[in-house]
């Protein structure tokens, strides 16, 4: 028997106070999305997850910074489209709408980040979207030259940082996830030197790095990374056991089984969760989150599908994968950042944190996809693997006048940890089979 409650044809579930849009009101960017001409669109300035609607034609559009899902569900007079930024959020829907037997997580779809997806509610068989690109910035267009380049490219998350706190009230506190890196290390230079260019206390600043067990070697570089500049008191460890590290409760919360993915929302989830107890009203934290993908320093030797070819000659590879158009895509996940991105937001929002990576706004993107790399690179692995630290330190230069410390390139799950291997699972089928389990799911897992 049917239920006889009115339903709407779109439900969404999003949060219109998520976006961060800077130059419209979050009502006026959702009608240029809801007219589905990605070149209006691409207007839209800021970090943002939206619903348009015409009539039938639904158009939905994302940042990378904001995650956003869909499930087509059908009831007895036509199908309903349920928008959100979690499966777990569409699952409950189906289960208040008495629609749960509809429900698997590999139907649900993930929006691919810069692209207008438009999808027609015209009864079954439901149609396959659209997509078309909003987000396409000009590639090779700065000079080789790693200072220029630096200048903008930092100067562009300076920029992101300082427009952020100006929503921030002023004597709320701000937090760094911190590990002394090259990303986490300009992020929080760069919001140390935004406080006081505003004329705000610093003391409102912390640096705070996650230990877990017996020490991982991130404290030591956190340490020496602000020792070298003067900067100490920032520092605040946050220990926790390693049993407080727990991979089914990250795959739990970023939705995914991905290995490294799920590592790092492992060690997320549990500095967040640090943080939580130790600061119960804590609500600002900053990452470096996006900074790999922007300047493609990952080590292609680990990845047998990618040469050092497809990384300088894909655009944006890092940061969406191979395409939507591509065989490989992901309906249910996308790909790349766009996906991976579950690791960092899902942590955050889980434990009641409002957090920024200015590496994954677009106008930082779009400086990063500027750079000359072949040219600056020759096709060189090791010339690529140093750029990231020489933009980033001359960047920071450029625009703090402070002289960054550089170490070698490290994951966040393995420099929070003495020994990575004894605390996370090897293989790929340990983390689906958690997925699996987590879901009571038992049918073949895409992507």
């Amino acid at each position: 028997m049917h239920r006889t409650v009115p339903v709407s044809r779109v439900i969404d579930l999003t949060d219109p106070a998520a976006n961060r849009i800077y130059n419209m009101t979050v009502e006026e960017a959702r009608e240029l999305v809801a007219g589905g001409d990605a070149t209006v669109v691409a207007r839209v300035d800021g970090e943002f997850a939206l619903v348009g609607q015409r009539g039938r034609s639904i158009c939905l559009a994302r940042t990378i910074g904001r995650l956003m899902r869909y499930f087509i569900a059908k009831w007895h007079d036509g199908p309903i489209l349920i928008v959100a930024d979690r499966i777990d959020a569409i699952r409950a829907q189906l289960v208040a709408l008495g629609l749960e037997g509809q429900f698997h997580p590999s139907y649900t779809r993930m929006v691919p980040a810069h692209y207008v997806v438009r999808i027609e509610l015209v009864g079954c068989p439901d149609p396959s979207p659209s997509y078309a690109r909003f987000f396409t910035p000009a590639r090779n267009a700065l000079p080789a030259d790693v200072a220029a380049i630096g200048e903008r490219y930092i100067g562009a998350a300076y920029h992101e940082i300082a427009r952020w706190l100006d929503r921030v009230p002023p004597k709320e506190p701000i937090g760094v996830s911190f590990s002394g890196g090259i990303d986490s290390g300009a992020v929080f230079l760069l919001t140390y030197h935004a406080l006081l260019s505003r004329g705000d206390s610093p003391a409102r600043l912390k640096a705070f790095t996650l230990v877990v067990g017996d020490r991982g070697p991130d404290l030591d570089q956190a340490r020496e990374f602000l020792r070298r500049l003067g900067l100490d008191l920032f520092l605040e460890p946050i220990p926790v056991r390693p049993d407080e590290v727990k991979i089914e409760d990250a795959v739990r919360v970023i939705e995914d089984y991905k290995p490294l993915d799920v590592q790092s929302g492992a060690v997320a989830l549990a500095l967040c969760r640090g943080i939580r107890a130790r600061y119960p009203e804590w609500k600002y934290l900053f990452d470096g989150d996006g900074g790999d993908e922007n300047l493609k320093d990952y080590p292609i030797e680990d990845n047998p599908e990618l040469t050092i070819r497809s990384v300088l000659n894909n655009p944006m590879l890092y940061q969406e994968g191979w395409g939507v158009h591509a065989i490989k895509h992901s309906l249910t996940y996308s790909g790349g950042q766009s996906r991976g991105y579950a690791r960092t937001y899902a942590p955050l929002a889980a434990t009641g944190f409002e957090g920024l990576s200015p590496f994954v706004c677009p106008a930082v993107i779009a400086v990063a996809e500027a750079i000359p790399f072949v040219e600056l690179t020759g096709w060189d692995h090791d010339k690529l693997y140093a750029l990231k630290g020489q933009v980033a330190a001359a960047g920071v230069k450029a625009v703090t006048g402070l002289d960054m410390p550089i170490f070698p390139k490290r994951r966040f799950q393995h420099g929070a940890v003495s020994r990575p291997d004894a605390l996370f699972p090897a293989g790929p089928d340990s983390y689906r089979r958690i997925f699996q389990r987590v879901y009571e799911v038992s049918a073949a897992l895409p992507g």
